[in-house]
């Protein structure tokens, strides 16, 4: 396998994981981004140019992840390594539960494939095996792979597998960020080895519940996002999203934990976007004493695209 190409650029979105009862198959992408741009270089030089989220924060050489993994990628498909150059511009929050990781797995995975002869060598489903050897399970990726909903799966063959999932055209979601940041190690450190029978028939039933909700019935949201699998464990470990939650589901939002938080997730229609923000001030307020500029707002649409990758010329 050659490289073919100087430079590429990649656009990949950020994530929201679970839904609520969907935990480790349902994804939403987000159209909120990160940007990339990869060079190939003559040597065996790896440089990290970084503006926006981690900018500080993670490293500048060979070792960051999205380097790391466009080498994995290279050697997955038998190219010959190269230099590189990365200048990314980074908007998605760490440490948020908005698959900040992920994104930048993917966002390697499809910088390799614009590089090299033949792209279809990096196909949908073999970055969606990559990414879920890289991550550990596919329910981030495979979104900010195929876009929109998805659900991902393991065959038993321990093969990661998603589908794209309908969506009905009012779905909105809206996200709540805070300041503070929780690793999806130490989130899913809290939750026990075993769950009961009835609280795993229940989050069966609100998955495939909510499944029909995003696709033909919004009114059926609140209903659909119930879980007893995962979040009200994370609470210890996010007391103040797990509060919000319960406040905004007082007020009727289907209100969920985004991934593994602590970011919260308000799935909504369109048409109910200005009621849902004055629920979701009110609920702020209520419980954050005056504090809610800690909480950043934004409704982003769905990103129906997923990650993007182009050949530019330097």
């Amino acid at each position: 396998m050659r490289i073919v190409a100087d430079a590429v650029k990649v656009t990949v979105p950020a994530t929201s994981a679970n839904l609520g009862p969907g935990f480790d198959a349902l994804g939403l992408a987000l159209d909120w981004h990160d940007e990339l741009t990869v060079y190939a270089l003559g040597n065996s030089d790896v440089t990290v140019d970084i503006d926006g989220e981690g900018a500080d924060e993670v490293p500048r050489d060979a070792s960051h992840l999205v380097a790391a993994t466009i080498r994995r990628a290279l050697d997955h498909v038998g190219a010959s390594q190269t230099g590189l150059r990365l200048v990314a511009r980074n908007t998605i929050p760490h440490g948020r539960g908005l698959g900040s990781s992920a994104a930048a797995v993917v966002a390697g995975l499809f910088a390799a494939r614009g590089f090299i002869s033949d792209p279809e060598a990096l196909s949908d489903d073999v970055i969606l095996n990559l990414a879920t050897q890289i991550e550990g399970h596919p329910d981030n990726a495979a979104p900010a792979i195929l876009g929109g909903a998805t659900t991902a799966w393991m065959t038993a063959h321990d093969q990661p597998c998603a589908a794209q999932l309908r969506l009905h055209a009012d779905l909105q979601p809206t996200v709540i960020v805070p300041t503070t940041r929780l690793s999806t190690h130490r989130a899913r450190g809290v939750l026990p080895p075993a769950v009961a029978h009835a609280n795993a028939a229940f989050n069966v039933g609100r998955s495939a519940l909510l499944v029909h909700a995003m696709a033909e019935n919004p009114d059926l949201l609140f209903d659909a996002t119930e879980d007893k699998l995962h979040q009200e464990f994370r609470s210890g470990v996010m007391p103040r999203s797990w509060e919000l939650i319960r406040a905004l589901r007082r007020r009727g939002l289907a209100a969920v934990v985004s991934g593994a938080g602590p970011t919260v997730l308000v799935l909504h229609t369109k048409n109910a976007t200005h009621v849902v923000s004055d629920h979701i001030t009110e609920a702020l307020e209520e419980i954050t004493e005056g504090h809610s500029d800690q909480w950043l707002v934004r409704s982003p649409h769905i990103d129906y695209t997923g990650a993007r990758v182009e050949r530019i010329t330097p």
